[in-house]
């Protein structure tokens, strides 16, 4: 089964995440649980807490199809010690929120050289930053999504990413996000080698890995390191690369998220993937 959903706001609270969630007619979301514009955040309440945990059992969201996703300033990669230890406390401080919340997975970008190290000194960063945080918590995954590649990111080859599962002591709590519009403008033709491009994935880093997909068109053109996403089938993937994925079983049971730019359209881009899935 598919479990389709958006990244969905949380204003007001945690708590509404669910209700926007229903709203748009989805059976799994993204959500960040604190600002992800700032470094430090008020602590959840206790009424938040409980109130998100009625809300999901009210309609139906089981944490293993929700995708929360961490701070943008976070970089675990981060080449100077002050930046490195800032981006360790946030991001422990995400994995405990998902703790509280019930949550099994945190979603997050893996990091930036800054162009003054090397990528895999970056990578080193990472996965230590990954071990230091899993010791500290208790059955929250760290999944790492892939990136475009742009400017000085990491994350965009998928050697880069069994390279840091590779370093983590606990492998069952390491996993992968894997995003469209990324994988598409860091070079993988999703579009022309469908086939070809998941036999790739699967041999260097294993489907056994992957515990989500953020589903995004690409305003860009292959290999073009460019982190534009776009809306179903306006963008240089198309209908018949979502038509194809939706069909494909190896994506069933897990959080297939949208961060399409046209939120106004999610509930029919929704609509439209679980057609696609039922054919």
């Amino acid at each position: 089964m598919k479990y389709i959903g958006a990244h969905v706001s949380t204003s007001g609270g945690v708590e509404n995440a669910p209700i926007n969630a229903e709203a748009i007619g989805a059976n799994a979301f993204a959500l960040f649980t604190k600002n992800q514009r700032q470094w430090v955040s008020k602590p959840l309440t206790e009424e938040s807490i409980a109130l998100f945990k009625a809300n999901c059992e009210k309609f139906g969201f089981k944490p293993e199809y929700i995708l929360p996703h961490d701070s943008y300033l976070i970089n675990l990669g981060h080449p100077e010690e002050e930046g490195l230890e800032k981006s360790r406390k946030a991001f422990l401080d995400e994995m405990q929120r998902c703790e509280q919340l019930g949550l099994k997975l945190l979603n997050f970008h893996p990091g930036t050289t800054l162009n003054k190290i090397s990528v895999e000194e970056c990578l080193d960063r990472i996965a230590e930053s990954i071990n230091l945080a899993l010791e500290q918590t208790q059955g929250v995954t760290a999944v790492i999504e892939n990136t475009a590649g742009q400017g000085s990111n990491v994350g965009n080859e998928l050697w880069h990413l069994k390279y840091i599962i590779d370093r983590i002591d606990d492998k069952s709590r390491v996993g992968v996000c894997l995003d469209t519009c990324h994988m598409y403008s860091a070079g993988y033709d999703l579009t022309g080698d469908y086939e070809g491009t998941f036999k790739e994935f699967d041999e260097i880093v294993g489907f056994e890995y992957l515990k989500g997909m953020h589903i995004n068109d690409s305003k860009k053109e292959l290999g073009s390191r460019v982190d534009r996403h776009d809306s179903i089938g306006k963008g240089t993937l198309g209908f018949g690369f979502f038509t194809k994925l939706m069909s494909d079983s190896r994506f069933d049971n897990m959080p297939l998220i949208l961060e399409t730019i046209d939120e106004t359209i999610w509930p029919e881009e929704i609509a439209w993937l679980r057609e696609q899935a039922a054919q």
